[in-house]
């Protein structure tokens, strides 16, 4: 990564004119946590600059890089800009995002993601399969995704994964402030997952799951 290469100099490579269009039609005044909090560029560009250095995107050879929730499109953006393969993975049912990405340019495969459901054909493997701030494991909504859920999407995202591919997922926090429960925790890691915090990361293919034998009674 350059030595300049900042969140002011990727706010250079963007067309403003066209972008405070998209603040004046979607912004609204103190947005909390509504999606209008991502039309703070310069917070969301640092913060997208911080998952690029903590995945080492900055450094090495150009990868294929799937983000799934590709949100408002800056993750891949900058992947772009670095020379990296990047595609998102996401709905479409939110205006400022579909703005945002189709101001930068990036490509998206519109989609949403259920459990027990498999994935479109993505068309080909990728080196690295991010997902920030997860929402599609019904966050904060019925539903929550437990041990089955998270088996079966595993499983399914694996064969999209290059041969040395990472998988690097980040979680949410539910409202009693935890991710996952000990049992959640405890199948993540017999998977091989390194567990920091809320971050999910396989640094090669998912192990198969260990099915439980039955009690013996």
């Amino acid at each position: 990564m350059p030595r300049d290469f900042d969140a002011e100099a990727i706010m250079k490579t963007i067309d403003r004119e066209k972008f405070e269009k998209i603040r004046k039609r979607r912004g609204v005044e103190n947005p909390g946590d509504t999606p209008a909090k991502y039309l703070d560029l310069p917070t969301w560009l640092n913060a997208n600059l911080q998952r690029i250095r903590d995945l080492e995107l900055d450094l090495g050879r150009s990868r294929r890089v799937l983000d799934i929730g590709s949100g408002s499109g800056y993750f891949l953006y900058i992947c772009g800009l670095l020379g990296h393969d990047a595609v998102g993975l996401d709905v479409d049912d939110m205006p400022m995002f579909n703005e945002t990405i189709a101001l930068l340019g990036v490509k998206r495969v519109v989609w949403r993601v259920r459990a027990f459901v498999p994935l479109p054909d993505l068309g080909k493997r990728f080196d690295l399969i991010t997902a920030h701030m997860i929402c599609f494991n019904n966050h904060k909504v019925p539903g929550l995704w437990g041990v089955n859920e998270w088996d079966f999407f595993l499983d399914d995202i694996s064969r999209f994964l290059a041969p040395r591919g990472r998988i690097w997922f980040e979680l949410n926090r539910e409202y009693d402030g935890t991710c996952y429960t000990p049992e959640l925790k405890q199948f993540f890691e017999s998977r091989g997952a390194q567990i920091i915090s809320h971050r999910i990361i396989f640094n090669q293919a998912p192990r198969a799951r260990v099915a439980t034998a039955p009690a013996v009674r």
